[in-house]
């Protein structure tokens, strides 16, 4: 148990941190997530519009200090190829 002031402190902060990243992960899964089902459900236009919204979700976790930028950058990539192999629904 932290016994000085400044310790004690750095525990409240690192609690609060800990949720804030916690839910941007999440939300960073999530987008991720909508992506990866409009890729199973073959709805090409769909899966463009989610990816949309999922690339700034992953930058802003890499500003944010939860993704490392390569990582981010991969999982674009990987989703963008993905996407971009899909036939649209014709």
């Amino acid at each position: 148990m932290a016994h000085h002031q400044s310790a004690k402190k750095r525990i409240r902060q690192t609690e609060r941190r800990t949720e804030v990243n916690r839910a941007r992960v999440s939300r960073i899964r999530t987008f991720v997530k909508k992506v990866e089902l409009a890729i199973a459900s073959g709805d090409a236009q769909a899966a463009k519009v989610a990816l949309h919204e999922a690339e700034p979700q992953l930058m802003r976790g890499v500003q944010a200090g939860v993704l490392h930028k390569n990582t981010a950058s991969r999982k674009v990539s990987r989703l963008t190829a993905r996407v971009k192999d899909m036939k649209p629904l014709a």
